[in-house]
């Protein structure tokens, strides 16, 4: 529903005037973009990253909020359009990433928020506003998904209004937003699978998450929710990454979720697995049913029907979130209410 609510917005024929009425001219003049963001949302922007880069031909860096003011030739260019990524919009990080931003001159300042009087949008030019609702769990979880629906958005318009694409090719990029609701239904149906595979990670005490290309921070994002409400240690590689120290972790103990849909990077992924069943790895397999995917005694294959184009990663990252949320319940941990954390992060 959350998704459905923030696309409600759109229309085939939206433009870059969706952002604000100054949005077209700010997309055009900009000369690279600048993503900043915290926790869930940073992994959001990673994603957005490969979109916009893709889709709008803008180079584009993303930034932890803790870490970007910090960083000595951060926002030189006063072109520059900054994006921040908050679901509460009052994330102390990312406001002091959004004035220091000021401080340097950038003139340029766009927002993706859950929270419409929040000092993040007050304070930028742009802005689209998700539509998640209250969310009660600390961990993100619709926040996320609404976020990356919101970039997708952004990286559309970027392009309409760059001439990378034309109005009808805008068209088609919207009409996959529109099949969104659909396609979570379908992905949501593998759930008593999902409950499956919780019950053989419930014992664990870490889990490694490998993926690739603008998949790879689908795997840093379902690392977080695992450890986040598990509490089991959980960290996240591109899988080209694992000859270069990781695989020294992989044995019979080690539990390796892959996310490996059908894409250009498919047979990598494969030559990847393999190295983990070769040591005797535990392999928990994210794919989708035409991927040809060999089943092994070391294997456990959860297939999504697949298809998803450009939003895949959304599509992908679902799963990810109910996983850990049931290995979480089965272990007796508190979903809502993790320990030490708090829903928004307002002091540095």
């Amino acid at each position: 529903q959350a998704l459905a609510d923030t696309i409600a917005v759109l229309s085939p024929d939206s433009a870059p005037e969706l952002f604000g009425k100054n949005a077209r001219k700010g997309f055009t003049e900009t000369s690279r973009i600048a993503i900043v963001a915290c926790g869930t949302s940073y992994h959001a922007g990673l994603i957005a990253r490969h979109w916009i880069e893709n889709l709008a031909g803008v180079p584009c860096d993303v930034d932890i909020a803790s870490e970007f003011r910090y960083r000595t030739r951060s926002m030189d260019d006063q072109d520059q359009l900054l994006v921040l990524i908050s679901q509460s919009g009052e994330t102390a990080d990312t406001l002091g990433a959004l004035k220091h931003a000021r401080g340097r001159g950038v003139r340029h300042v766009l927002s993706i928020c859950n929270v419409a009087e929040s000092a993040m949008t007050r304070q930028s030019d742009m802005r689209f506003m998700t539509q998640a609702g209250p969310e009660i769990g600390v961990a993100s979880t619709k926040a996320f998904t609404t976020q990356l629906a919101g970039l997708y958005v952004l990286a559309v318009c970027l392009a309409l209004a760059r001439g990378r694409i034309d109005a009808s090719q805008a068209r088609y990029h919207y009409e996959q937003l529109f099949r969104l609701p659909e396609w979570v239904a379908e992905v949501l149906r593998i759930e008593p699978d999902l409950l499956m595979t919780a019950e053989d990670l419930t014992a664990s005490k870490h889990a490694l998450f490998l993926g690739r290309g603008v998949h790879y921070p689908v795997a840093m994002e379902g690392a977080l929710k695992l450890k986040e409400i598990s509490y089991i240690h959980a960290e996240a590689y591109p899988a080209g990454e694992l000859k270069h120290g990781p695989l020294a972790l992989v044995d019979a103990e080690m539990p390796v979720v892959a996310i490996a849909p059908k894409d250009v990077l498919i047979d990598k992924m494969k030559s990847n697995m393999q190295e983990v069943s070769a040591r005797g790895g535990r392999l928990f397999i994210f794919t989708e049913k035409n991927s040809d995917m060999e089943q092994r005694s070391t294997q456990h294959i959860i297939l999504l029907p697949g298809g998803y184009g450009d939003l895949s990663p959304l599509l992908y990252a679902m799963p990810l979130q109910l996983l850990a949320y049931h290995v979480a319940v089965l272990r007796g941990n508190d979903v809502d209410k993790p320990r030490n954390l708090a829903k928004s992060v307002t002091v540095e």
